[in-house]
């Protein structure tokens, strides 16, 4: 089950409340040294909200390896330091699902489909004031980043979000919102219960 959405649209949320064992994707960005990070355009601030700043291809062979195997290896990341500090072992048992949050889930929707391991694909949506609002009291509780670097990211987003959404949307996830995303969980973990391959 991917679960996609701008930056704190509730995903973290949705995952802890739907009972599933959970694959964070944001453990799968790449470290603030690596060449190949994007900027935004006009600035030297590091776009951590653009694709190219995501291992697409590990997070999808850790996806692959968890539905054949029921463990994986997953990286420790440090959103604050933008670094990986260690690896976990994340193992869901006989669990008939799991799901692989985060902002970039969409970018991999075909691949995981094409794979065949593919339950659902949902994005989240709340609206682009309260998510703005969600996400900033997140990361400065957090300590993620600095406050003008949160502020100038924030107001961004915030101007993009429908765009998020509608690209999201173009690549085969769900716009819905928090009570839907739960529900369509919930049928989709009932109608594989007992069966197998567990699937994303």
């Amino acid at each position: 089950m991917l679960l996609c959405g701008p930056s704190g649209s509730g995903k973290s949320l949705v995952a802890a409340r739907c009972g599933l064992p959970v694959l964070r994707l944001d453990d799968f960005y790449k470290e603030g040294d690596d060449p190949t990070l994007p900027l935004v355009a006009g600035s030297s601030d590091i776009d951590w909200d653009h694709p190219d700043s995501w291992d697409a291809d590990v997070a999808v062979e850790a996806i692959a390896r968890l539905c054949a195997t029921g463990s994986t290896g997953v990286p420790v990341y440090d959103i604050a330091r933008s670094a990986r500090t260690g690896e976990n072992t994340l193992d869901i048992g006989c669990a008939p699902l799991f799901v692989a949050e985060g902002i970039f889930a969409a970018e991999i929707v075909g691949r995981c489909r094409e794979l065949g391991v593919l339950a659902d694909a949902l994005c989240l949506t709340r609206g682009p004031v309260t998510t703005f609002r969600r996400r900033f009291l997140r990361d400065l509780r957090e300590g993620r980043k600095s406050v003008p670097f949160l502020l100038r990211r924030g107001w961004r987003l915030m101007r993009a979000e429908r765009s998020i959404i509608a690209r999201q949307v173009a690549l085969g996830a769900h716009a819905c919102g928090l009570d839907e995303a739960l529900g369509r969980m919930a049928a989709a973990a009932t109608g594989r219960q007992g069966r197998t391959p567990t699937a994303a």
